[in-house]
């Protein structure tokens, strides 16, 4: 793409009491041991004062290699679900390797007429970047199925339960800024600052990636812009190289401030005598660039997750460990 006024955000009608949402195999398959998950799932999602229905794919033992079933038939489902007007979010199931092998099939003139809230992250994360890159699509960064909904939102206390399903409920239905997102004391300034500007991220090696690829993103769209990133697996060194790899193309230049997700099984962070801890890789990266930088924020992989809608104008206050949502993710009418 090239050009570099920003896109107009396309942001996807507020939902309702009863709407439908669909829960699908986008990357990954199921097994069997997080079928439980799944159900749980439906019962927060049917809480929150919506109908749930599951996609075909996401089915039990349905597997190719490492995906739910072909990159083509998953796509072929995820078009089946963009132009069904009954149905009025897509919630991945879980993440995994796939997104790269559809991303030409999408059906984007369905997004255009009638856009919804795509849930997700991990994998899912490549969908939101090249979905808000070819149509101003807001990302809806956010927890799944199997490890969010009805995996981490199990494991914490009711109140911070209820906390997160007033939270993503706003999210879907609230047409009014929601405001600063819920602090917690893991939350750390890395760089002090400030910085007002478009969110855009997701796992860093994705980021990284996708720039490689014909769906990249314009580099003026990071101008200003507050980046945010995670990443869950691989070795320290291998977050520097990502990272590195976005100075060379010019998107550190570019943005304003930074949010770094809770890291999760990166190896080399257990052993500081050995390697440097995370906060140490972005300052070594990032130079003297005068770019506002907080850690440690619970979104991705070390869940549950923050919402974090790419394409929204976000304000960022690291001193005072702040972050705020300055613009709905959704519109009033459909």
């Amino acid at each position: 793409m090239t050009g570099s006024a920003l896109p107009q955000l396309l942001r996807p009608p507020a939902l309702r009491p009863g709407d439908l949402v669909v829960i699908a195999s986008l990357s990954g398959p199921l097994p069997a041991a997080y079928e439980r998950n799944v159900e749980q799932a439906v019962v927060v999602l049917e809480r929150m004062g919506f109908c749930v229905r599951r996609a075909p794919l996401l089915e039990v033992g349905r597997h190719r290699w490492w995906s739910a079933a072909t990159p083509a038939e998953i796509a072929a489902e995820l078009n089946g679900l963009l132009r069904d007007p009954e149905v009025r979010a897509i919630i991945a199931s879980d993440g995994g390797q796939t997104a790269f092998g559809y991303l030409d099939l999408i059906d984007i003139e369905a997004i255009r007429a009638d856009p919804k809230p795509i849930l997700g992250y991990s994998d899912i994360s490549l969908l939101h970047l090249v979905l808000y890159a070819r149509t101003g699509l807001v990302g809806f960064h956010a927890d799944m199925a199997v490890p969010g909904f009805g995996g981490h939102w199990q494991t914490v206390p009711a109140t911070r339960r209820a906390e997160l399903e007033k939270l993503y409920s706003r999210l879907l239905t609230d047409t009014e800024a929601i405001g600063a997102l819920p602090a917690s004391s893991s939350w750390e300034c890395w760089r002090a600052g400030r910085a007002e500007g478009r969110l855009i991220g997701g796992v860093v090696n994705r980021i990284a990636l996708v720039q490689a690829t014909r769906f990249a993103m314009p580099l003026e769209w990071f101008d200003g812009a507050v980046l945010f990133w995670e990443e869950m697996g691989g070795h320290t060194s291998h977050v520097w190289s990502y990272l590195q790899v976005m100075r060379h193309c010019g998107i550190l230049d570019r943005i304003s401030g930074m949010v770094v997700g809770v890291p999760r099984e990166i190896g080399g962070l257990d052993s500081p005598e050995a390697s440097p801890t995370l906060s140490e890789i972005v300052l070594d990266v990032l130079g003297d660039r005068d770019i506002a930088v907080l850690g440690n924020v619970e979104f991705g992989h070390a869940g549950p997750n923050l919402p974090m809608p790419v394409g929204i104008r976000v304000g960022l206050d690291t001193s005072q460990r702040t972050l705020s949502l300055l613009e709905p993710a959704v519109r009033r009418t459909r």
